[in-house]
């Protein structure tokens, strides 16, 4: 604990495309921390970065830069938190981690503080984990939906922004956007692909003027690692190990912001009149739904902002149990940096 009697914050990873967003979180938030320190890689250890005002210098990433830490935020890749997380819990930090190293682990809870914030108390591993920025973008609409209703099936499409395959899945965007402006691409089979060559990035195809039905690596029987993430994910968040999931992941040409289609299954009869009232309500939710009017979320207009934008809510025509619904949420900022920070604040709360 600092002098202030504020607990410390360590941030680490805090020189990449999350840390950066979660600097400004931390500058945006009611200030309950005393000491932040600043942690990343060798190579960026001595660069100063902006956050509440400061400029405060990068540490190295060492055992010892966590004595006297009460709370430490990790976004870093899976095999660094892997390593560095439990040996940050160790010298007696909570760790909230924002890789997927953990998520599944039993003994680690997976928090969203709006659907179950109790589950951060039970951390036997001294971590804490936060979900995919897929199921972030969805699941605190869906836990609201879930809480009045009783979610019985999942069927979910994403249309998912370049910036969740970090830095270098924007920088390939940009660059294949210069690529085929002004030009004719577009209009014949390959043409795209013969512009942009093997620049695909991080992609296994160009996704300039295209949608690419794949995200994550390679998993059994078809599905990708991003399926399955929002499919266990969904079912550890919600308390529903049973549930029937299907997820069809698809990297779109949008810089930050993923959206989802979402087809929710519920034990009864539902209406859309209570579903409204129920988003319009609940706490990190935004109800914009007026078709007629033109009205419902995109990525263009959500970006940079933190709460879930919800629209195009119906009730399946086929199924009165079931709902429609079009859901939109900033990747960087509630699917990763905001939701981390708030479940450091819930732990902060603790300690003070």
């Amino acid at each position: 604990m600092a002098p202030t009697g504020k607990p410390t914050l360590a941030v680490v990873g805090a020189t990449g495309a999350v840390g950066t967003v979660m600097l400004e979180i931390l500058s945006q938030h009611a200030d309950i921390w005393g000491e932040i320190r600043l942690v990343a890689s060798p190579r960026s250890a001595g660069r100063k970065l902006a956050v509440r005002g400061e400029q405060v210098e990068v540490a190295a990433l060492t055992e010892d830069v966590f004595d006297g830490v009460d709370v430490a935020m990790f976004d870093v890749p899976d095999e660094v938190a892997a390593r560095w997380a439990p040996l940050a819990a160790a010298r007696g930090a909570v760790v909230v981690d924002n890789s997927g190293a953990f998520r599944m682990d039993a003994d680690v809870p997976l928090v969203v503080p709006e659907v179950n914030p109790h589950a951060v108390r039970r951390r036997p591993r001294g971590i804490i984990a936060n979900p995919n920025c897929t199921t972030l973008s969805m699941i605190v609409a869906l836990g609201a939906l879930h809480a009045e209703f009783g979610l019985r099936e999942l069927v979910v499409s994403s249309y998912q922004a370049v910036s969740g395959a970090g830095r270098a899945g924007v920088e390939t965007l940009r660059r294949q956007l210069a690529l085929v402006a002004g030009t004719e691409l577009g209009t014949s089979p390959g043409d795209v692909r013969r512009a942009v060559g093997d620049d695909t990035g991080p992609f296994p195809e160009p996704v300039a003027l295209n949608v690419v039905p794949w995200a994550g690596s390679v998993r059994a029987d078809g599905w990708s690692s991003e399926e399955m993430k929002v499919r266990d994910e969904t079912r550890k968040i919600l308390g529903l190990p049973a549930l029937p999931v299907a997820v069809t992941c698809v990297r779109v040409p949008v810089i930050t912001t993923h959206s989802l289609t979402v087809h929710a299954r519920f034990e009864a009869e539902v209406t859309v009149d209570k579903a409204r009232e129920i988003l319009a309500t609940a706490p990190g939710v935004v109800l914009c739904d007026d078709p007629a009017a033109g009205e419902f979320p995109t990525p263009a207009d959500v970006v940079g902002t933190d709460p879930t934008w919800v629209g195009r809510v119906r009730r399946a025509l086929d199924d009165p149990t079931a709902l429609e619904l079009f859901v939109c949420g900033d990747n960087l900022r509630k699917g990763s940096a905001l939701n981390t920070a708030q479940i450091a604040e819930l732990v902060a709360a603790e300690l003070t």
